[in-house]
């Protein structure tokens, strides 16, 4: 993305049939920030961070797992995946998400 350029974040990404489309912004040492676009159906397994890492869906749903709770998470939502939790999502239809990760250990 072209600094000082003006972007409608869900053009960024596009979706792909079956697949699961990720898109980095920022990658910093102290953090990331990345686009993802999920075809209906697709997910991503369980699986643990060591940061926090902060969820926003742009579009669409998705059922996302925090340490065995679930959570329906739609369009303009957001949601906290806490650091060391295990933590996995699937699309409930198409979705786009905005992940911001924060790389602190305080």
């Amino acid at each position: 993305m072209p600094k000082q350029e003006i972007s409608n974040i869900k053009e960024l990404i596009q979706y792909q049939s079956g697949a699961v489309v990720s898109r980095t912004i920022i990658k910093k040492k102290t953090g990331t920030i990345t686009l993802f676009a999920f075809d209906a159906g697709e997910g991503l397994s369980e699986h643990t961070a060591p940061f926090d890492a902060f969820v926003q869906i742009l579009e669409g749903e998705a059922l996302i797992t925090i340490s065995g709770d679930s959570y329906l998470v739609k369009e303009n939502e957001t949601i906290l995946l806490p650091a060391n939790e295990p933590h996995g999502l699937k699309a409930k239809t198409q979705f786009k998400m905005l992940l911001t990760m924060i790389r602190s250990e305080e």
